[in-house]
């Protein structure tokens, strides 16, 4: 039972992410998302009250699908220090940017305004990402570093708009300028 409703509900954010490169957050109903799923209304209403729930649960579940492609690639890198961990970080968000269904319109929670609190969604992925980089790194969290990857979080956040502005698939010298920023601003903090 509990199989079938978790696949229920990866179908369900599977089409809502569909629809939101189709149609855009507007234009997304839980109606067309349950036609989609090939459920009825009512099991979308199981899980989700309004079309912002389902966006915020797909934007859970990116942030989940992110850390985990992270997570991977550090345990495959070896230990190359954190410039490349961070590169990793970097290029896998953009991957998912240019590849992953309605990413580019919910990402981690941060274009469309979900819940109360705007600042949430960066606070997690930089609480996050703070995790995993000071694991990789052998060394434990604290104040400093998460304040660190949450100044990094709000500025590659703004830098990387910026350059799938310029570019559909983002332009590779402002994404260079992050990369470049980034390292400079993080070195601070972790050399």
């Amino acid at each position: 039972m509990q199989r079938r409703s978790a696949e229920r509900l990866a179908r369900i954010l599977d089409a809502c992410a569909d629809l939101l490169d189709e149609v855009g957050y507007d234009d997304l109903s839980t109606r067309a998302v349950a036609q989609r799923a090939g459920v009825p209304i009512g099991s979308v209403y199981r899980f989700f009250g309004n079309k912002r729930q389902m966006a915020d649960a797909l934007a859970q579940r990116n942030l989940e699908r992110f850390a985990a492609r992270v997570t991977e690639r550090l345990g495959t890198a070896g230990d190359r220090g954190w410039r490349d961990a961070m590169d990793v970080v970097l290029d896998e968000y953009l991957d998912m940017k240019r590849t992953a269904p309605g990413f580019s319109l919910v990402d981690f929670g941060n274009q469309i305004p979900v819940g109360t609190r705007r600042a949430e969604p960066n606070l997690r992925v930089a609480d996050r990402l703070a995790g995993l980089i000071s694991g990789y790194l052998g060394r434990e969290p604290d104040d400093d570093l998460r304040r660190a990857f949450l100044v990094a979080v709000e500025t590659a956040d703004a830098v990387v708009h910026l350059a799938f502005r310029m570019a559909p698939e983002g332009d590779g010298q402002v994404v260079g300028e992050l990369r470049e920023m980034l390292r400079a601003y993080l070195a601070r903090t972790l050399d």
